[in-house]
């Protein structure tokens, strides 16, 4: 807009003047009557667009006026500290004049400068969140918790995904940073090897919370579950409806729930007199189709497994659907036991055995141990992890014997 004015500001000049030096150069006449309403016409098209320039102006920073607690304080002929103290609810303003200064804040759309109250603060109580995957039932079930949680504590979340990408991972770090959050809740993703991009939180002081996918740090502390124990339940399970031989279909190792539900398996045989077999031990991403792929790979296995373990739900029902595409019958020719007791685990028939890995729990338990850290109520620096329960759920798919 002030491009267009100064544009026409400057023709509108160079028309008058051209017109004037061409009358000054000739007599009065008839002729020049014409050179006169030429000039009238330009300046009268000038002084027209500098009144429509400046009256969209002053609309426009009419519009843009942002709204103070001292237009607020002027509107009720009260001191500005008075609209401050009120709007943070300060015991020392009555109910009554709290009220009115926020009815008064609302009609006036008044907007609270939290840049500046954080610049103040040196806080922004907005908490970092880094998840290897939004679209799985657990991690949201997790991200409702840590909500609820943060929520009342009057934090904010600013929720990322790595998409599995240590690569991706890296840079939500970096933009978390870079936003100054109070504290991180990271779960890793499926191939990160090290934590090094956390280092700069470290080093500036701003705590980690991992959870599931954790990772050992003296300065941090981590939410999950004894992965281990509830593995070897499951096995257990399994060998005592007379599974001997059971598959197991695991995650990466490099994360730590994979590497303790393997480890949780294999000593359930070995108490068992169970000899490990490689053959029976897969590893992938577990996906659906992942466990597509499982159920494929077993129809092909000369010495087929009695039962099957998997790391979740997931791999776990699409491994089952495909064998009993082919005629496999569950439980009775191979019993299945999945892991996180996903909504799937209730729909496929027969049901599906599973691990109750509460997800709303350990994103709360998350977000208070952060929380409790930077009030200085307690210190994650002082404990290494915070263990959950879980809770083996027995149904159909696992049961060769029809009583527990």
């Amino acid at each position: 807009m002030v491009v267009r004015f100064i544009i026409d500001f400057l023709g509108c000049i160079v028309s008058i003047v051209f017109g004037l030096w061409q009358v000054c150069r000739s007599s009065f006449g008839k002729s020049n009557i014409g050179k006169f309403l030429k000039i009238a016409t330009d300046c009268n098209f000038f002084f027209e667009k500098l009144r429509f320039y400046l009256c969209d102006k002053a609309e426009i920073m009419k519009e843009e006026k942002e709204i103070t607690i001292y237009d607020i304080a002027k509107h009720l002929n009260i001191s500005a500290t008075t609209v401050s103290r009120g709007l943070k609810d300060h015991p020392a303003i009555n109910k009554n004049t709290r009220k009115k200064i926020v009815d008064a804040a609302k009609e006036l759309g008044y907007r609270s400068n939290m840049f500046a109250s954080n610049l103040r603060s040196k806080k922004t109580h907005t908490i970092g969140v880094i998840v290897p995957r939004l679209n799985s039932y657990f991690m949201s079930a997790v991200l409702s918790g840590m909500e609820d949680a943060a929520s009342k504590e009057g934090y904010n979340l600013i929720i990322s995904q790595s998409l599995e990408s240590s690569e991706k991972e890296r840079a939500n770090a970096h933009t978390m940073f870079n936003k100054r959050v109070d504290g991180l809740l990271a779960s890793l993703s499926y191939d990160t090897e090290g934590i090094d991009h956390f280092q700069q939180f470290f080093t500036k002081g701003i705590p980690i919370v991992f959870f599931d996918r954790t990772f050992p740090h003296n300065e941090s502390t981590s939410i999950v579950i004894d992965n281990y124990k509830a593995a070897y339940d499951v096995t257990k399970h399994l060998i005592e409806q007379g599974c001997k031989k059971i598959m197991h279909l695991g995650g990466n190792t490099l994360r730590n729930v994979y590497t303790d539900r393997l480890n949780g398996y294999k000593q359930a045989l070995r108490d068992h007199n169970i000899k490990f077999d490689d053959k029976f031990a897969s590893i992938s991403d577990l996906s659906e189709q992942a466990g597509t792929k499982a159920g494929e790979h077993i129809l092909n296995m000369k010495d087929k497994p009695d039962g099957v373990f998997a790391a979740n739900d997931t791999s776990a029902v699409h491994c089952m659907i495909r064998l009993i595409e082919a005629g496999i019958s569950i439980p009775n020719d191979i019993a299945f036991a999945g892991f996180n007791n996903d909504p799937i685990s209730k729909v496929i028939q027969p049901n599906l055995t599973t691990v109750n890995y509460p997800g709303y729990t350990i994103g709360e338990s998350a977000v208070n141990s952060l929380i409790n850290h930077l009030n200085g109520v307690s210190s994650i620096k002082t404990t290494n992890s915070i263990v959950l329960r879980s809770d083996l759920i027995i149904r159909a798919s696992s049961l060769k014997k029809k009583t527990l």
